[in-house]
């Protein structure tokens, strides 16, 4: 699943996701679409950016990942300060991607 309200990161993330074989079962373009569509698709991996409207990644991870501890989450963000990505890390998220991003490495993260 990929949630991003830049519609052109969702391409550029289906097309990658594409290249890597992988099924891309939802895509949400904010906080609470990331919530619902999430809980409708049960995806075993959730390709999330931080600066949404409605809820920002660090809230969806707060509420997604006690429920769903599995889930691998890989943060995909343009705003990867490592106090960022400590709180990410601290609240269940399983790596991240700095934008702009190589898609070789996306499909690493996704496989790893």
């Amino acid at each position: 699943m990929v949630a991003d309200d830049s519609e052109s990161i969702r391409v550029l993330l289906r097309d990658v996701i594409a290249m890597g074989k992988h099924e891309l079962v939802a895509e949400a373009i904010d906080g609470q679409d990331t919530i619902d569509k999430f809980n409708k698709f049960k995806p075993d991996v959730l390709l999330l950016d931080l600066a949404m409207p409605k809820k920002d990644g660090i809230t969806i991870l707060r509420e997604l990942m006690p429920k769903n501890p599995n889930l691998k989450v890989i943060i995909v963000t343009a705003n990867g300060t490592e106090k960022i990505i400590s709180e990410c890390m601290d609240a269940g998220a399983t790596d991240y991607v700095a934008k702009p991003f190589q898609p070789k490495e996306i499909l690493e993260k996704i496989t790893n």
